[in-house]
Order: structure tokens, then C-alpha cells, then sequence
């Protein structure tokens, strides 16, 4: 029945590790500071509550005998000089008189302090006291000289008061440990985020992102083994697609071969479905042959292209043959760096795909603040919503979706997704209101 608290607590941790380690640095700093701070002022609270009490005691003393021994037309003159900035002086009953109403005292410490000046003063002179207000806390002492003139002490206790500068300097105490708590976690998130940008970027070809060595021991050896990782990832890929390319070149020998005794052969039962599967074999090797080269597509050169000449140039090189292509473009500002011929292998292969299956293409380019965008759309059956990322995978074909033929190869796709990714851009899927796909290749302008 307690399992769910932990994820009760964890809902409201923040999400991301530099908030995280931010909050715990600057909870556990301010916390800190301020039970500092605290101990600081109430021991500050305590000095001037002592110094307050001595005080008042010996200047009461010293002022009582001193106004008992002067003359009485003297006294009047020697009051502001016994004035203090928590009590002063003055001559009179103050309201002690009878049927004054006088409130007894209620304040823990003007009783503390009343009782401590009646010790100090002593049998010798007779005190009274009274309150005089509880906020602020305020009251007075009746002393009876030995003439029998009364002297009436106004107290109002109050510790010293807090510096003006003060305020200021515990805001910029407090501004500089947020600031230096921020430059902690940054400085120790930083290469994590630089390692996760890195790993997005890295390629199956190892043209990734390198980063660089050096920093914490921790941090240089997590670069270097990611910089590792990428060289064996290359190399595997390398691998893999050179023995895919290689087998793919072999066996178009073999094949052609076979063509050819097949062609010379007699009309004989099967030939024409013979030569059928044959044409299908060199149809895939080819392919194989492409999606090889295709991982490679980051060696070419990148160049400024003006995409609205370019694709209007691709787009009337299919209406040449005949075959219903239409291009919406808008004005782009200016021309995007990219790899002309891995982009025209992208958008060609999704223009086919579209005649293929839909009979028809339509090509849509327009801007937005961060990227050029190429729709490729057909009005053709769609992909089922489960299996839009699948078509991206080599060798995925979509027998009941799709297939008008043969299914194809299962290469356009992955071909297409291949040299996306060798030119800097992203291609996505989608099916349309209304029946078709549409393909998106988002082009970033930096």
C-alpha cells in the first residue's frame, strides 16, 4: 500500500539532471547560509539582550544617585545628558499618581528588567512600576529620592538595530552562491550535454561529430570511449555494407549468364517466368548495390543549391517522359548548402515510390525560420499507422498495403532515409486526410 509515494515524490523532482544537481546545490547552500545566518543574529540577539540589561543597570545607578545628590533646581538641567537611546529620564510622578489606572506589568522582560533595576537600586530607594504598552513593548519605573521627589525611568527596550548596509550584503552573498552553484552544474553537465548532441549525430559512415579530449579524468575517459565507439561503429558498418556492395557486384555475372541461356532457349514451358525472377534478382542486386553506396553519401562536396531551379529541373525531367509530376514551389531567400546529387537520389527515389503506387506525384517546397521543407505526396493507399517507422528498414516491404507488383525491394525507402541523413536532413512519413502519403525531407538552413 506505500509503493506509490516514491513515485509521488519523484513527480516533482525537476526533469532534467542540470536542474536536479542545481537544486540540490543551491537547497543545501541557502539552507546552510541561512541556519548560519540564524545562529549568527540570535547570538547577536543574546550580546545586546546582555549588554541591554548591563547597561540599564549601571546607568540607572549612577543616574539616581547622581540626581540625589544634586540640588533640585539643578536636576532638570542634568536629564538630557543621562539619556539613552533605549531609556531616558524625567522628573515627576509620570502618572503614578493614585487613581491613575497604572497596568501592572505583563511583558516578561520589562518585568525582568523592572525587577533587576529595584535590585541594583537597593533598599535605599523604593520603586514602582507599571506598564506602559505592550507593542512596542514599553514601560516605567518610579524611583523615590531621598528628598522624597520622584524620578520616573521610561523604558523601551530594543536590541541594536540591524546595520542599513546589511540587507545588501547578504542578497549579494546570496546572488553570488546561486551564481556560483549555476557555474558548478554547468561546468559538470556540460560535457554530458555535449556527449548527448554527439550521439545524435553520429554516423554509420563516422563522419560524426569528434569530440574533444581533455577535462576530469571521468569526463576523458567517457569521450574517449564514445570516440571509440564511433570508430567501431564505422568500421562494422563498413564492413557490412562492403561485403552487402561486394556480393551484390558478384552476382550480377551469374545472373546475366542465366539471362542469356535463358533468352536461347526453346519457347519452352516457363521460360517467360524464368526470365521473370531473373529480371527480379538483378532488379535487387542492384538496389543492394545502391543502398551501399548510398552510406557513403557524406563524402561528396556540399555546394550552395537554389532548391526552386532544382527541383523545377528534376520535376521536368519526369514530365519529359511523360509521367504526371507537379511542383508547388515558393520564393526561397536564399540558396541552401547542401550535397546536390545525395539530394536529388532522395528526392527521386520518394518521386518514384509515389508513381509507383499512386500513378502520380506532387512536389511542395516552402520555408520556415529554421529549415527549407521538400514534401513528396501521392494519392495512393498509405502505410498503416503502425508500420510508418518500419518502411524506413532495409529490406521492410508492406506486402498488403502497397503492392501493386512485386512490393519492390524494400531499399527505395532506406536508400531515401540513408542519404537524408548523409545531407543533414530528416525525412519523415505521413499519411494524408484523405487517402496518400506524404514524405517530408527538412532541410536545416545552418
Amino acid at each position: 500500500m506505500s509503493a506509490p509515494a516514491p513515485r509521488d515524490v519523484r513527480r516533482w523532482l525537476p526533469r532534467t539532471m542540470a536542474s536536479r544537481l542545481y537544486a540540490l546545490l543551491a537547497g543545501g547552500l541557502l539552507l546552510a547560509h541561512a541556519l548560519s545566518f540564524g545562529l549568527l543574529f540570535y547570538e547577536r540577539y543574546e550580546a545586546a539582550s546582555s549588554m541591554l540589561m548591563t547597561n540599564l543597570e549601571q546607568d540607572v545607578v549612577v543616574a539616581v544617585n547622581l540626581l540625589d545628590r544634586l540640588p533640585p533646581e539643578e536636576r532638570a538641567d542634568w536629564l538630557p545628558m543621562l539619556q539613552r537611546r533605549t531609556f531616558r529620564y524625567a522628573m515627576g510622578d509620570g502618572g503614578f499618581g493614585e487613581g491613575t489606572g497604572a497596568s501592572p506589568l505583563t511583558a516578561t522582560t520589562s518585568r525582568e528588567m523592572a525587577g533587576m533595576i529595584a535590585s541594583a537600586l537597593g533598599p535605599r530607594y523604593s520603586t514602582q512600576a507599571r506598564q506602559v504598552s505592550r507593542d512596542p513593548e514599553r514601560f516605567q519605573v518610579q524611583v523615590r529620592l531621598h528628598d522624597g521627589s520622584p524620578v520616573v525611568v521610561d523604558v523601551q527596550p530594543s536590541v541594536m538595530p540591524v546595520a542599513k548596509w546589511l540587507p545588501y550584503v547578504l542578497l549579494l552573498q546570496l546572488a553570488m552562491l546561486l551564481l556560483c552553484a549555476w557555474a558548478a552544474v554547468r561546468l559538470a553537465t556540460r560535457p554530458l550535454a555535449r556527449l548527448a548532441r554527439a550521439a545524435e549525430n553520429v554516423r554509420p559512415d563516422g563522419d560524426g561529430e569528434r569530440l574533444p579530449t581533455g577535462g576530469p579524468t571521468e569526463v576523458a575517459q567517457a569521450v574517449g570511449a564514445f570516440n571509440a565507439m564511433q570508430d567501431r561503429i564505422a568500421r562494422y558498418m563498413k564492413e557490412r555494407l562492403q561485403i552487402l556492395a561486394s556480393i551484390s557486384h558478384d552476382l550480377q555475372t551469374p545472373i546475366t549468364r542465366m539471362k542469356l541461356r535463358a533468352e536461347s532457349m526453346d519457347d519452352v514451358p516457363g521460360r517467360a517466368k524464368m526470365l521473370e525472377d531473373l529480371d527480379q534478382m538483378q532488379h535487387l542486386v542492384r538496389e543492394g548495390i545502391a543502398y551501399a553506396r548510398s552510406a557513403h553519401g557524406s563524402t561528396e562536396t556540399p555546394v550552395r543549391v537554389d532548391l526552386h531551379a532544382f527541383l523545377d529541373s528534376l520535376v521536368l525531367d519526369y514530365l519529359d517522359t511523360g509521367r504526371p509530376v507537379s511542383l508547388r514551389a515558393a520564393d526561397i531567400d536564399a540558396p541552401i548548402l547542401t550535397r546536390p546529387h545525395a539530394l536529388r537520389r532522395v528526392i527521386a527515389n520518394l518521386i518514384d515510390n509515389a508513381l509507383k503506387y499512386a500513378g502520380a506525384a506532387e512536389v511542395d517546397l516552402h520555408a520556415d525560420a529554421e529549415a527549407v521543407v521538400i514534401r513528396v505526396s501521392d494519392r495512393g493507399p498509405g502505410i498503416p499507422e503502425a508500420e510508418l517507422s518500419r518502411v524506413m528498414e532495409p529490406f521492410y516491404r508492406l506486402e498488403a498495403s502497397r503492392n501493386r507488383d512485386t512490393g519492390g525491394t524494400g531499399l527505395g525507402l532506406a536508400i531515401a532515409q540513408q542519404l537524408a541523413e548523409s545531407v543533414d536532413a530528416t525525412l519523415t512519413l505521413r499519411n494524408r486526410a484523405g487517402g496518400g502519403l506524404e514524405a517530408q525531407v527538412r532541410l536545416r538552413r545552418a
